[in-house]
């Protein structure tokens, strides 16, 4: 058995929804490497970071992603297996990405309760409003007048009352 350490840089950008790790991004491996009868056990932990935009507001987010994995590589025989041993080594370069990939969130958020954008104006609702409010439908303008007047009326027969 043994055991390896290793901080590399990603040789390419490996996703491509709207989150992935981009080119150059530090990866840190930690490797258990196993003799067994059939071949060599593979199992380790990936740990990196993504970047990307929020899927609801489209802000820039970067998240940390950790993912552990485990694979036979099979010593070389009759039958064809998705890993195999070559020349006394191991290739982890297609299994790491695969299971990097796959642990990338498919509707990425800036925060668990995103609001997204305003479907009229585009502006976010996650930043503070402005002093604008919300065009009233004018089908129900005239209640809201209603409201209005009829809260002031109250208020004052309350005081009256008093």
């Amino acid at each position: 058995m043994r055991e390896h350490s290793l901080t590399i840089p990603a040789p390419e950008r490996w996703g491509e929804g709207i989150v992935s790790v981009p080119q150059g991004k530090e990866i840190d491996l930690d490797v258990r490497l196993e003799s067994v009868h059939e071949g060599i056990l593979v199992s380790g932990t990936v740990d990196t970071e993504y970047e990307g935009e929020c899927g609801r507001c489209l802000r820039d987010i970067a998240a940390p992603v950790e993912v552990e994995f485990q694979e036979l590589f099979e010593y070389p025989g009759e039958e064809t297996a998705d890993f195999e041993v070559q020349d006394d080594h191991v290739d982890l370069e297609t299994l790491v990405r695969d299971a990097t990939v796959l642990a990338l969130p498919f509707q990425p958020v800036c925060q668990p309760d995103c609001p997204g954008l305003d479907p009229v104006t585009g502006e976010r609702l996650t930043e503070p409003a402005g002093a604008t409010q919300a065009p009233v439908d004018p089908r129900w303008a005239a209640l809201q007048n209603l409201t209005d007047h009829g809260s002031a009326h109250d208020a004052a027969r309350d005081t009256e009352e008093s």
